[in-house]
């Protein structure tokens, strides 16, 4: 049974987080646009690598800590067991932050002769190592945060100040004539200055000083599988990029840098439940509440699939067309790639939190067995289908290796915990919907060309169909009256259509 007051709490985490991940990655979109637009694909696709480097190591030095924090503080109520959880990550991560940076920073050199075909690229590189240190930062106090069960100030430093700072920046220092290089100086600064506001924000949840107990061996034995978890799963969204830069020219970077990142927009849903997931479901099954972990785990995936479904349909049927207005024109050959890529990342959506939930439950070894899978296929398939098949190979690889990763994780959860995302409900959804829109679709593909206006009127009718036709099709079960009654009390509406299929509170999944 799925206690009501977990569940809002979850959801109305979700709402402030989603509020802050549409800002955050709109502003990281617009980005990419400014640059895409302003510079040359070549020039685009350098800075992709750039950023894909930055991301990779960062999540190295971070040594899987990011989620060994929240985890750890959660579990305790007394400030100087908190403030020792996170003092000890900062110890483990800081050491190999620093330690990397420098090595990168001795081989910039090298790393620009591999990956990059500009003459000039090695201070592009050396931009982008520079963030690191910063970035790590403030991934760091953000899972203090998070440990604290705080999303305000989360979203305050990560999701509103940070991606500001960078567009501002960005912007900024194009028009001071940096050119290439301006991204990389915005990330820098960007880092720097949401870092400071994140601690400054932690300190008012953990005093930063004080007495301490430290961690380190609990931190240790949770967080050094996952290192190669996280690792490996950057290793799987970013393998891809790197391989393009090195096997193929940086105009195909640049075209696979479009596509990728819309469709990987698609998991906005499922990443604002994330934030508080992790703390909810550790702490349920601390109190030995696991049945409900699984409960929650169902609820939120099913509405994960109807909220994200809409965004999932229109980048399959109408991807040229989106990338034409997005990034322009030159771009809109990729179309295919999004296609492809979109059917990848929405498996994660269909799944939902399925690697938080085997974290919280305490198997990591599981998730880093299952990211292992994933990036072996991932890397063994780069390699054949990336050299003949350039941009086009790498996105049937990212596509093949995200449904291996989810289908893994969901065999280790349900054989392990005996959790799926799978009611009788949520499965009617995952079938009714796609069955029900796809076809009307791609007759409409062909009489209908997607412009800057409509796009978005096409996605919120997708969006008022799929409430519609989940409502009269069976796909309601009885907890859907908690996100249905958030939903009204945030934007002070009554949704009678929905609440008339609504099942009664008493009615069996039996």
């Amino acid at each position: 049974m799925v206690d009501e007051r977990d569940v809002s709490k979850l959801l109305s985490s979700a709402v402030l987080i989603g509020a802050g991940q549409v800002f955050y990655s709109a502003s990281q979109l617009i980005e990419r646009i400014i640059v895409a637009r302003l510079l040359t694909t070549e020039a685009y696709g350098e800075i992709s690598v750039g950023l894909a480097i930055l991301t990779f190591v960062t999540t190295i030095g971070l040594l899987g800590v990011k989620g060994g924090i929240p985890r750890f503080m959660s579990r305790y109520d007394d400030e100087a067991n908190e403030r020792g959880a996170w003092l000890t990550g900062v110890l483990i991560s800081g050491t190999a932050t620093v330690v990397l940076t420098i090595v990168l920073l001795s081989g910039t050199g090298t790393i620009s002769a591999l990956l990059f075909e500009r003459g000039d690229s090695t201070r592009l590189v050396a931009l982008f190592v520079a963030c690191i240190p910063f970035t790590v930062g403030l991934e760091l106090a953000v899972a203090g945060i998070r440990g604290r069960e705080n999303t305000l100030y989360r979203t305050y430093a990560r999701d509103l100040l940070y991606p500001t700072g960078r567009l501002l920046f960005l912007v900024g220092f194009l028009l001071a004539g940096f050119g290439i290089h301006a991204a990389a100086m915005a990330y820098l600064v960007g880092a720097i200055v949401s870092c400071a506001l994140a601690c400054v924000l932690l300190n008012r949840l953990v005093p930063l000083i004080g007495s301490a107990q430290l961690h380190v061996r609990e931190l240790l034995f949770f967080s050094v599988p996952l290192v190669f978890a996280t690792v490996l799963s950057n290793m799987l969204t970013h393998t891809d990029t790197l391989m393009l830069g090195y096997f193929r020219s940086s105009h195909e970077v640049g075209l696979y840098s479009a596509a990728y990142p819309l469709a990987s927009g698609m998991l906005l849903v499922l990443s604002s439940f994330g934030f508080m997931y992790l703390p909810l479901a550790s702490r349920l099954d601390a109190e030995d509440e696991r049945s409900e972990v699984g409960s929650i785990y169902e609820l939120t995936t099913k509405w994960v699939f109807i909220v994200t479904f809409p965004l999932f349909l229109t980048f399959v049927v109408f991807s040229g067309d989106v990338l034409g207005i997005v990034f322009g024109e030159r771009y809109a050959e990729a179309g295919n790639a999004l296609s492809i890529l979109a059917i990848g990342f929405f498996t994660s959506a269909m799944f939902g939190r399925n690697r938080e939930t085997l974290s919280a439950l305490g198997f990591t070894t599981a998730i880093m067995g299952a990211n292992g899978v994933a990036f072996i296929i991932n890397a063994g398939l780069n390699l054949i289908l990336i050299p003949r098949y350039g941009y086009m190979g790498a996105a049937v690889t990212s596509m093949l290796s995200f449904v291996v990763l989810n289908l893994t994780v969901y065999t280790v959860l349900k054989l392990k915990c005996d959790i799926t995302p799978f009611s009788r409900w949520s499965t009617r959804t995952f079938i009714v919907l796609p069955v029900t829109l796809f076809p009307l679709a791609f007759l409409l593909r062909g009489a209908i060309t997607l412009t800057l206006v409509t796009l978005p009127l096409f996605v919120i009718a997708v969006g008022l169909c799929s409430i519609v036709i989940v409502s009269v099709t069976g796909c309601l079960q009885p907890e859907d009256r908690i996100p249905i009654s958030l939903l009204e009390q945030r934007l002070d509406v009554r949704i009678p259509i929905v609440r008339r299929y609504l099942p009664d509170p008493g009615y069996s999944n039996n």
